[in-house]
């Protein structure tokens, strides 16, 4: 079964003491600094009901599988994915449309009655 790469997973890699901050800055693409920063000012707020779902989510989520992401740039777009899953996909269909635009040109460039390049191609006979 192959890991899911919109899924939260604890980053024990980049971990400092269970990998939750490190997890929730993979899943986010937040930086991991400003993650654990925000959570240690949020923790002088509410001290004992963060802490109590810090451990939960340390006790409960799965440790993020090794290899998960090919490279930096496959990293980076699954944490758009999860941040707005709708611009991921309309930037795939922008691709897509561009991809399909550009195919099309080339198409009518090779199947357009173009003399030179037939002239070309009977010389090459």
């Amino acid at each position: 079964m192959h890991d899911r790469r919109t899924k939260y997973y604890l980053d024990k890699q980049n971990a400092k003491f269970l990998g939750v901050c490190a997890g929730v800055a993979d899943y986010t693409g937040i930086d991991l600094l400003w993650t654990r920063i925000g959570f240690m000012i949020t923790a002088l707020f509410f001290f004992p009901p963060l802490f109590l779902v810090y451990f939960l989510v340390a006790w409960l989520a799965p440790k993020k599988p090794l290899g998960l992401y090919d490279d930096k740039e496959e990293e980076k777009f699954w944490q758009g994915t999860r941040a707005n899953p709708r611009r991921s996909v309309n930037e795939i269909r922008s691709r897509f449309r561009d991809v399909d635009r550009r195919l099309a040109d080339v198409e009518l460039m090779v199947t357009s009655r173009n003399t030179r390049l037939a002239d070309e191609i009977e010389a090459l006979r």
